[in-house]
């Protein structure tokens, strides 16, 4: 099923929840992972959201911030998520000076490891919902992991993948071919030499920077797992996708989930002026059909 929402009011204001956040941490093989849990009546019984946030981006980001608010307005507890990337500890956005060691996947390990923890805490109805590149990583991980906790999934603006198109937008953006920066990577890891530094080399949305051949075949080399509609039809879950008509990120997603809407697959949800960040009155659009969602 296919919706098509739109939108004319262009302002809102989100009123902050403080009182309610509680920063949570727990350790991962030698990383400290931290998330942000705001807790609604029913905790832990009610549905509970687990929020992946996209690329180089963190748990306290204009949407993740807006979503965990509106979700909590809702009476639905939210655990958002910041990924490691490889750093202990971390928040904000990651500094592109920062040499990148971390993977796509690393990701996947670590979803299981904050649902692990929910469960820990007697939560028995998941939600997964990521934004971005945090919806394919999200996709992935339920693709991969049937959890019987995990009830839904929702996925905003999800990553799609296509190695000519992501290769034609590196050189745009860089200059450069991509062929010959991922090759030298590619032929390092075959060499046995993983985690080799490789200086002055232009990286996701990081210019001149620092990154360790496995980190760039990761992110860089062809892999039908990083294109989210490739996964949808493995996830054994209900499926919600939110698309942004203005979305310049993620270009054409309604058009390539099309057929599993029309077969009955996934639903998918078309927010008509959102842009890739579903600014202003879109989230909270995007969060009342989402809220219906997981209630239904």
């Amino acid at each position: 099923m296919v919706r098509i929402i739109s939108i004319f009011i262009l302002v809102s204001f989100l009123s902050a929840f403080e009182a309610y956040a509680e920063e949570v941490k727990l350790q991962q093989d030698d990383l400290t992972l931290n998330a942000n849990l705001e807790k609604a009546d029913g905790w832990p019984a009610a549905p509970v959201v687990l929020i992946t946030h996209g690329t180089l981006s963190h748990n306290k980001s204009e949407i993740m911030a807006a979503l965990q608010e509106l979700f909590l307005q809702n009476g639905v507890s939210s655990l958002a998520i910041n990924l490691g990337l490889g750093l202990n500890d971390r928040h904000g956005p990651y500094d592109c000076k920062t040499p990148h060691y971390h993977k796509h996947e690393d990701a996947i390990d670590e979803i299981g490891t904050w649902l692990d923890w929910l469960e820990k805490q007697g939560v028995k109805q998941v939600t997964l919902l990521g934004h971005s590149r945090g919806g394919n990583q999200t996709a992935w991980f339920v693709a991969e992991h049937d959890d019987p906790v995990v009830k839904k999934v929702i996925l905003v603006a999800p990553q799609t993948w296509d190695l000519e198109y992501e290769a034609q937008g590196y050189e745009d953006n860089y200059g450069k071919p991509l062929d010959a920066v991922l090759g030298k990577a590619e032929s390092l890891v075959a060499a046995g030499s993983p985690e080799t530094a490789i200086e002055h080399t232009d990286f996701i949305y990081c210019k001149d920077t620092t990154v360790s051949a496995e980190a760039l075949v990761s992110y860089y080399a062809d892999d039908p797992r990083k294109d989210t509609p490739y996964l949808l039809p493995k996830i054994k879950k209900p499926i919600l996708v939110f698309a942004g008509s203005e979305d310049q990120t993620v270009k054409g997603l309604d058009e390539k989930l099309a057929a599993l809407a029309e077969a009955g697959d996934i639903e998918l949800v078309v927010i008509d002026g959102a842009d890739h960040f579903f600014r202003d009155l879109y989230v909270e659009d995007l969060v009342d059909i989402a809220v219906e969602f997981i209630n239904e």
